[in-house]
């Protein structure tokens, strides 16, 4: 900058990096300070409730809820109502309509999460559900606590000053419901075919919801026929909504069927219901007999391909599902095998004959036949391109499978389900972490269709975190038929377990995965088992556990002589006992890794053991042998084309240089690095580098570029979960040392 005075003003000229203010002339003093961070933006109210649906007479039902919402929401609590009946009575379509209707005083959000009671994989995890709600209230995935009781506490206090909404759809009881209680004064609505009585010590206001009156039921046959047939004919229609035994699903599934048909009269639906009925007492669901009967006759109806994809949906094991599973469910069997698409380092794991499932033969077909499956009210929609099932309809749709399907056509309907997202799963893996060693995938005799998530590491993250429910459903369903499926999903969800801290999810499905393995005894699905398992328990702080399953890989690839196995657990190991502060037991595994990976054909997991020594000599204040370390680890780790681990390699050099007075050697190493993470989204490493950063600019007396560097260090440590870690502590400690400004 050059200035020259004249007449007392200076004009100043020259090139300016940043914000910059031009002016005329400046009087007084001149003081620059670097702009204030943006202010994280607030996330949006979540707005999850499924769309109403038409409910005929329940006004005083609604009256009696909303005398309740208003008696508790006066006195300054919290309204806890449960809506209880038979299956299809209408308990999710009253309890809908009355939340709808109560958007405007809750501006804070709307959550929904349907439970399962009636699932084929059991009752939705509590801790699942709350980690799905704090996604969608903005807390990043990785900060969701790893524990139900932590994520519990945390989604109190989150909404302990808001006012939500919330559904909590087809409950199994009062404990799965109890976690799942928000805090602040809105309102939570269940539902369940059970009595809650147990929920009565939460405040809990019941509601028993019967079936409608004959009345009633015609009304809401005339709205669903919306033509003239309920006039003409009021006594036949009264017979069949007695027949219906006034639950509204199976009076519009009855008027659904009669509207396609507009010349039938209501009289041959009657006399067909009454013939149906006593034929399949016997077969009734819970002893809802005419739902049943009037399910059955709508099946009958179906065109044979429909029918036939509606009861091999029905084998589906999750709550929903999109277009590619009923297009994988309906594939016909590849009439040749081909010869497996290769695999190892140069390519993903690919399943022999794999295709999009989009635009596979009969995918338009199969998107016909869903419509008509909607318009026959057996599916109902979940979002764009999404299907769910009443819970009687899955129920039936997979009593029909039973009774129509031969065995090993249901065997082979669930296995390409099954290969769907263990296909599209390993997909998402390779775009996501293509240097990850993926073992090979097996697969059934296919065809294995996949699904497009999109381009870009994070559309496959996406596609993964969206499917979660269904990829944990399917996991758990398989050890028992397909346990291959069971470890091979594990491992194919490791980007995702390892960049988003599903900690939960990650412990279940390795667990399941390492009972699969061993029942089949697959050694090397086991040792993956345990040490991408034990990775997850270091995320969690459970290091002796960590410990445990490392050590118990590396004796089992000891036993199958396995040299390169048994090496890379040297790492693992190293790492537990790095983080129960054991440093020089750690160094020496580390050592041994370095020493011995190159030789057996790893030397990028060589170039790692490096990297984590130089880590370690810092912590021991060891600042030339931890530069040695690093830049051996430096140099390794590029030519293995491993950016990401290079990049950390630089910042630990950084650090030795600056631990050595080195500044300026020591910012020709972090400034590169800090480039290079912030352009891969790597919130945690990015902290560091800053962190690192900020302690240069102590060191160089520039206190305002600390502070800028230790705040911005502080948020990323937060959005990467790592907010009460020791680098958090310590750069907030520092942070708050700094001299004012």
């Amino acid at each position: 900058m050059r200035g020259q005075e004249q007449g007392g003003q200076n004009e100043l000229s020259g090139t300016v990096h940043g914000p910059a203010v031009q002016a005329q002339a400046v009087y007084g003093g001149i003081h620059i300070q670097p702009p204030a961070p943006k202010e994280a933006p607030r996330p949006r109210p979540p707005w999850q409730l499924p769309p109403p649906t038409r409910i005929t007479d329940r006004t005083t039902e609604l009256r009696l809820l909303e005398r309740q919402r208003r008696r508790s929401g006066g006195a300054g609590h919290h309204t806890l109502v449960a809506v209880s009946g038979l299956g299809g009575v209408g308990k999710t379509a009253l309890a809908l309509a009355w939340l709808h209707a109560l958007r405007a005083d809750f501006p804070d959000g709307q959550l929904y999460a349907d439970l399962g009671a009636q699932s084929p994989g059991g009752p939705t995890d509590p801790g699942e559900v709350i980690g799905r709600f704090l996604r969608a209230l903005g807390v990043p995935a990785a900060q969701v606590p790893a524990g139900l009781a932590e994520r519990a506490a945390l989604y109190r206090s989150l909404t302990s000053q808001q006012r939500l909404v919330v559904l909590l759809d087809d409950a199994a009881s009062a404990a799965q419901v109890r976690p799942l209680l928000p805090g602040g004064t809105g309102v939570t609505a269940v539902t369940s075919r059970w009595r809650m009585p147990g929920l009565t010590v939460d405040g809990c206001h019941s509601v028993q919801l019967e079936p409608l009156g004959v009345e009633e039921a015609v009304e809401l046959l005339a709205a669903t026929l919306a033509d003239g047939r309920v006039d003409a004919q009021p006594e036949q229609a009264r017979a069949l909504v007695e027949l219906c035994a006034g639950l509204p699903l199976a009076v519009r599934v009855a008027g659904a069927r009669l509207a396609a048909r507009p010349r039938r009269g209501i009289t041959t639906m009657v006399r067909a219901l009454t013939e149906e009925h006593d034929r399949l007492e016997g077969l009734a669901i819970d002893g809802d007999h005419n739902v049943r009967a009037a399910l059955d006759l709508t099946y009958q109806e179906l065109p044979p391909e429909a029918a036939r994809l509606y009861r091999l949906l029905g084998l589906h094991p999750g709550t929903e599902f999109g277009d590619a599973v009923a297009i994988a469910a309906l594939a016909r069997p590849d009439p040749a095998p081909t010869d497996p698409a290769p695999t190892g380092a140069g390519a993903p794991p690919a399943p022999a004959r794999s295709a999009p499932a989009a635009t596979s033969p009969g995918a338009a077909r199969t998107r016909a036949l869903l419509d008509l499956l909607h318009e026959a009210n057996l599916l109902t929609d979940a979002e764009e391109d999404r299907h769910r099932f009443h819970d009687l309809v899955r129920l039936h749709a997979a009593a029909k499978a039973v009774q129509d399907e031969p065995p090993w056509e249901r065997a082979a309907a669930l296995r390409r389900i099954a290969d769907h997202y263990l296909a599209t799963a390993t997909a998402a893996e390779w775009a996501v972490d293509p240097q990850h060693r993926t073992l090979p995938r097996d697969h059934g005799p296919g065809p294995v269709l996949t699904e497009e998530f999109g381009a870009g590491p994070e559309a496959a993250l996406d596609w993964q975190e969206r499917e979660l429910p269904n990829l944990m459903a399917v996991l758990r369903l398989a050890r028992t038929v397909f346990p291959t499926v069971t470890w091979q999903l594990a491992d194919a969800l490791w980007p995702l377990f390892l960049r988003r801290k599903f900690y939960a999810e990650w412990r279940a499905a390795h667990d399941e995965g390492l009972a699969a393995a061993e029942g089949l005894g697959d050694t090397a699905a086991q040792c993956r088992m345990l040490t991408s398992g034990g990775v997850g328990e270091l995320g969690m702080g459970c290091h002796e556990r960590a410990l445990a399953m490392f050590e118990r890989a590396a004796r089992q690839f000891r036993a199958d002589g396995n040299a390169l196995g048994h090496a890379r657990t040297l790492n693992y190991r190293g790492l537990a006992h790095q983080r129960l502060g054991r440093l020089d037991e750690a160094a020496r595994y580390f050592t041994r890794a370095a020493e011995t990976l190159p030789g057996v054909g790893d030397v990028r997991a060589g170039g790692l053991a490096r990297l984590n020594l130089a880590d370690v000599a810092l912590a021991r204040r060891r600042p030339t042998e931890a530069a040695r370390h690093a830049a051996v680890a430096q140099a390794t780790l590029r030519e293995a084309g491993d950016t990401y681990n290079a990049a950390r390699a630089s910042v630990l050099l950084g650090r030795a240089h600056l631990a050595r007075d080195e500044p300026d050697l020591a910012e020709s190493h972090l400034s590169p690095a800090l480039t290079a993470l912030r352009a891969m989204s790597a919130a945690y490493e990015t902290a560091r580098t800053l962190h690192a950063l900020a302690e240069l600019a102590e060191h160089r007396a520039d206190p305002t570029t600390a502070r800028a560097h230790y705040t911005e260090a502080l948020t990323l440590y937060g959005t990467a979960g790592r907010a009460t870690s020791p680098d958090a502590r310590t750069a907030r400690s520092r942070l708050e040392s700094l001299p004012d400004q």
